[in-house]
């Protein structure tokens, strides 16, 4: 029994030997043509990434391309390789074929989440850096990958939603800013154009506040107590918590300061001399 299996070893082994004798050179041709074509995949990708960004394309787009492009090359440059030491690929490919199909049926939602994905690159109904709200969600596009978009809210939370769940839906998108609605209340008798430029001020001076569009100031309703003053302004997404707090104090200390009554609310009761009876 030892005895076979030593020959069965010196057959395989001779085999072996026989082969690399025969494709020695081939396979150190292959070994370079793959080392080869690694390194030019790698630098193809970068100078279309390159190009791609000179021209201000959309970073996800950009992206997508040079990894195509790279992905194709290496596959490329592996059939060529098998090649050049004697090995058929066809076998490779209708394996690879029948896998796919298999694979398609059992991923159906995570296939559907790519063709989405795919989608959203080709149409572009938003970029990196836009503010969208979709399905009740909303925050800044962080990224978007094959299968998912990620959104960054004002509270810093990542919000991973699958691309499918994006694709032939009502998207709202404020691009890079998102809307602050405040107010404050005045008594009927203080001068509303008085606290409007006031407010105002603190808006076109606070840093974050975006310039265009405009913000917008006016008289909200009139309230059982007081004048309703509505303020409109965007700011960054990422930082509407923290422009919001720095906005009202500044609209509060302005007002205050400029001695308008901000008014209670205020109830007045009227007794009839059959009430005192």
């Amino acid at each position: 029994m030892i005895s076979s299996e030593i020959q069965q070893f010196e057959k395989y082994y001779a085999l072996l030997t026989e082969y690399l004798v025969t494709y020695s050179m081939q396979i150190v041709g292959a070994i370079f043509i793959l080392l080869v074509g690694l390194w030019v995949a790698k630098k193809l990708a970068e100078v279309v990434a390159n190009l791609m960004t000179r021209h201000n394309i959309d970073i996800t787009l950009t992206n997508f391309v040079s990894n195509v492009v790279k992905v194709l090359l290496i596959i490329m440059v592996i059939i060529i390789a098998l090649g050049k030491i004697g090995i058929s690929v066809t076998p490779f490919v209708a394996a690879i074929g029948a896998a796919s199909l298999g694979a398609g049926l059992a991923l159906q939602g995570m296939l559907s989440n790519y063709g989405a994905g795919l989608a959203i690159i080709a149409t572009r109904p938003f970029v990196v850096g836009d503010t969208i709200e979709v399905k009740g969600v909303s925050g800044q596009v962080k990224v978007i990958e094959l299968g998912h978009t990620v959104l960054i809210n004002e509270e810093k939370v990542e919000i991973t939603i699958p691309n499918k769940h994006i694709v032939g839906e009502i998207i709202h998108n404020s691009f890079n800013y998102s809307l602050v609605k405040g107010e404050i209340d005045i008594a009927y008798s203080a001068c509303s154009d008085t606290a409007i430029n006031l407010i105002e001020n603190v808006l076109v001076n606070h840093e974050l506040v975006a310039k265009q569009p405009n913000a917008q100031i006016g008289i909200e309703r009139f309230a059982d107590s007081g004048v309703t003053i509505s303020y409109r302004y965007w700011v960054p997404t990422t930082k509407i918590i923290e422009t919001k707090l720095a906005i009202n104090g500044g609209v509060y200390k302005a007002i205050n300061d400029a001695n308008i009554e901000i008014p209670f609310p205020q109830r007045i009761v009227t007794l009839s001399n059959s009430d005192l009876k």
